[in-house]
């Protein structure tokens, strides 16, 4: 195995060098199903539900080679599902085996960058059992970004001043790159068979120095939906399907004729174009299924800011602004979004659902794509539920619950490749008074967020994080996070983390230099001295820490971390401690089971006073195994030992 720096057309990344590994091309390994790139089994019970089975490329039969594992921010096995991926150069293949029938299939992967920024194309032969079925074009228009926040689409893009490290260094252009994969569903010609062979070829000629394919996800597509009694059809008021013709208009006057009837709306089949938000309210929106019904246009700039700040329109579903009055009763459901955001700007309202949706609404059955935020709710706002949606690659959040939301469920929802963090429930303050509380997040996957953390919680009051699935965070965030920042209201009640599995969590935190744990807490902005209580989960191959409790700097000796208890927890495999406190206050610690720990088992290094007195209490309320020392020792920080993979408990 070599080291190796993966070139762009005309475009030197060395940042996203990596180990290679070549196969030859005779082996053909049995199929391996996997769950956020770990065998099911280690995962039971935790993360969404889905209709497709996941396969790794690293694990198929190929002709290139593997890069990775690697965890460092700004390469490609770092930002791969499992930190690991294959990639090919033209002839060059990964094929995978069937292991199920299906007839669709998602394909997540990675080609260079236009040398100027922006984006190519290239072709990827698709054959089933040898024979040829079609060719993909691959883009790299929604990927690669550079920089600091907010990001920049120029590779030639400068650090921005501040005391955030320019990272890896400061005069290396391109400046930080990230963001780097795409994904691409594709329907079959017919449904094939357990055993098939899906190949993915890379032709003879192509415009992508390189294409790194990461994951496949197969899939059994059922037929349309037909349309539900009671319903209007969108194209009886003129909606296009074959997306030519704008079709928001026709699709407005549909939604106003079924609520003067108490009929619901129908989307059929088909691509219809829209380029703006489509304002529902006490309204039922229903496509073909999120394979059939696509609702696709562009981002397009506006003559002059919108009212709610806005610079640039894009497709999406919008209850009224809470300032209006909210929306109610909507149920969105078995339709697709794909976008076009390219870039992330933060004043832009171009996410797929948006506004103030409460009063026993649902989101249910979408595919967000391109987005620059999944679903972004303002509140006040209170009772919703969100489930089985897909959001993958948006620019921002996949969902986030801002300012004020009450009594939201989002359960069974599989996000990928966010641009910040995966889910969110953000306590904004306001002159409102009022807080998010009563929440939950439950039985979702999420993995890859590029930027922050699979499920952040910004203050709030009894909300619950619970039997979620949570992997591979890249930087500046973890798998599972509670921070009193952003502006955030006190913690208050009880803030819930059970059940939950992360997954290659607790990344290295570049600006800070230490890393992270795969939950950690940060008291950036007040004590956090509401009851947090992280139970019978599983911490599993933590590339620093399992646990971290945390204060920045400047306010070491102002905020701590109190009520917090641990119990009935796994850890298996960390880079250093099993817990690390770089704050004051306490946590109470009881049946934390612990095996392949890089360091002691506690670091206590409180307000970095490095005194060799204690400053977090670490009270052990007993079975605590697997290399419990107490609570004095202190370093800085401890030299990584990579742990061997998770394994199942016995």
């Amino acid at each position: 195995m070599s080291r190796t720096h993966l070139l762009a057309v005309g475009l030197t990344t060395a940042l996203v060098g990596a180990l290679l590994t070549s196969q030859p091309a005779s082996a053909h390994p049995a199929p391996q199903i996997t769950r956020a790139g770990l065998n099911p089994a280690l995962v039971t019970g935790r993360g969404a539900d889905v209709p497709f089975v996941e396969q790794e490329a690293e694990n198929a039969a190929f002709t290139g080679e593997k890069i990775g594992p690697g965890r460092d921010a700004y390469t490609l096995p770092a930002e791969a599902s499992g930190r690991t991926a294959v990639r090919l150069q033209p002839k060059q293949y990964v094929e995978f085996t069937l292991t199920r029938p299906a007839n669709a299939l998602t394909l997540r992967y990675s080609i260079p960058d236009a040398p100027g920024g922006g984006g190519i194309t290239a072709p990827l032969d698709v054959s089933v059992n040898g024979k040829h079925k079609r060719t993909m074009t691959l883009t790299s228009q929604y990927a690669w970004l550079y920089g600091m926040y907010p990001f920049s689409n120029d590779p030639n893009v400068d650090p921005i001043p501040g005391w955030w490290k320019p990272e890896p260094d400061p005069v290396a252009k391109p400046f930080r790159p990230n963001h780097f994969y795409d994904e691409q569903r594709v329907m079959l010609d017919r449904t094939y068979q357990a055993g098939d062979r899906v190949r993915f070829a890379v032709p003879r000629t192509t415009a992508a120095a390189w294409t790194v394919l990461d994951v496949a996800d197969f899939e059994l597509v059922k037929a349309p939906l037909k349309q539900p009694s009671r319903s209007l059809d969108v194209r009886l008021f003129g909606a296009d399907p074959t997306g030519r013709r704008d079709a928001a208009p026709a699709i407005e006057r549909t939604i106003a004729a079924a609520q003067r009837i108490g009929w619901s709306v129908f989307i059929p089949a088909g691509t219809f174009q829209v380029n703006r938000h489509i304002v529902v309210d006490k309204v039922t929106i229903r496509g073909a299924g999120n394979w059939w019904t696509i609702i696709k246009g562009k981002v397009l700039p506006l003559a002059q800011p919108a009212p709610d700040q806005s610079v640039h329109s894009a497709p999406g579903f919008y209850g009224k602004y809470a300032a209006d009055g909210g929306s109610t009763g909507v149920h969105l459901s078995d339709f697709a979004i794909e976008s076009d955001v390219r870039e992330r700007i933060d004043t832009d309202q171009v996410n797929g659902i948006g506004g103030a949706i409460g009063g026993g609404s649902t989101i249910e059955n979408l595919y967000l794509h391109h987005t620059k935020v999944g679903i972004w709710l303002d509140g006040p706002m209170n009772g919703l539920l969100i489930r089985n949606n897909v959001i993958t690659d948006a620019v921002a959040d996949g969902i986030n619950l801002h300012l004020g939301v009450s009594n939201v469920r989002a359960t069974n929802n599989f996000v990928r490749n966010s641009g910040d963090d995966g889910l969110a429930m953000w306590s904004e303050s306001n002159t409102s008074g009022l807080v998010n509380h009563d929440n939950v997040y439950d039985h979702n996957t999420v993995q890859t967020p590029v930027l922050a953390n699979d499920i952040a919680i910004y203050g709030g009051r009894d909300n619950a994080v619970t039997d979620n699935l949570v992997a591979d965070p890249i930087r500046e965030g973890s798998t599972l996070h509670a921070g009193s920042r952003f502006n955030a209201t006190p913690f208050e009640g009880t803030l819930t983390f059970a059940r939950n599995t992360t997954v290659r969590g607790g990344p290295r935190d570049l600006n800070w230099d230490i890393g992270l744990g795969a939950i950690w807490l940060y008291a950036l902005q007040s004590t956090m001295s509401g009851k947090i209580e992280i139970t019978d989960s599983s911490f599993l191959d933590s590339t620093y820490n399992a646990m971290m409790f945390v204060v920045d700097w400047p306010v070491k000796d102002d905020y701590g971390i109190t009520n917090v208890a641990v119990r009935n927890i796994k850890v298996d495999g960390t880079g250093t401690n099993v817990v690390n406190a770089r704050v004051g206050g306490g946590a109470t610690f009881e049946n934390v089971d612990a095996r392949n720990v890089g360091a002691p088992f506690v670091n206590n290094c409180g307000t970095f006073h490095f005194t060799g007195t204690p400053e977090f209490e670490f009270r052990d309320l007993g079975g605590n195994d697997g290399g419990w020392t107490g609570a004095t020792w202190c370093e800085d920080r401890p030299a990584v030992v990579p742990p061997p993979p998770p394994s199942p408990w016995n």
